[in-house]
């Protein structure tokens, strides 16, 4: 509380997580394979949610196949609109993708974690749902029920069609923090 109050009196950013309604940070970083991909073109077919994470993250292995389920219910033509950011190296990310499941595409930061730094992160994992103006309409960190409720009900709207990211009767927290 004393740095944020520190940092904004002298102009300093805080260091928190952008939130909702700020302009999100345009990227470019490779995946897996070694092809880029800029938010900037992305942000042109559609909203993209961006998940930030490290793979020896408790609350980010149990996230991820969450995460999964609503790839498997969004994905739409060439654009994924989600997009898993490492904070490892390809090897290891590539290993925690196929433990966890996930086939929506993983993108690997670079040493120093510019694009991490510019979104503010201090904790994983952190999610943005960012619209095609840029804006950040959804910031969440950690493992947050309601907010992952609210980006499955934004991003079905967009197919038309409801997404049930969690299954009748299954034992979901309301949080877990990252």
């Amino acid at each position: 509380m004393a740095f944020k109050f520190i940092a904004q009196l002298f102009g300093a950013a805080a260091s928190e997580p952008l939130a909702a309604g700020r302009p999100a940070p345009l990227f470019t970083l490779k995946d897996l394979e070694g092809q880029e991909h800029a938010l900037e073109d992305a942000l042109k077919r559609g909203p993209v949610l961006l998940a930030f994470f490290k793979v020896s993250c408790p609350t980010c292995q149990f996230t991820f196949p969450y995460l999964e389920r609503l790839h498997q219910s969004i994905r739409r033509g060439d654009n994924p609109p989600l997009w898993g950011i490492s904070q490892d190296d390809a090897p290891s990310t590539r290993q925690f993708a196929e433990e966890y499941g996930c086939t929506f595409p993983m993108l690997v930061e670079e040493d120093g974690y510019p694009v991490s730094n510019d979104y503010g992160l201090t904790n994983v994992p952190t999610l943005f749902l960012i619209q095609p103006s840029r804006e950040i309409q959804l910031a969440s960190v950690g493992f947050d029920r309601r907010d992952l409720e609210a980006i499955a009900e934004a991003l079905g709207r967009l197919s038309g069609q409801p997404i049930a990211l969690f299954r009748p009767g299954e034992p979901v927290p309301d949080h877990k923090p990252g």
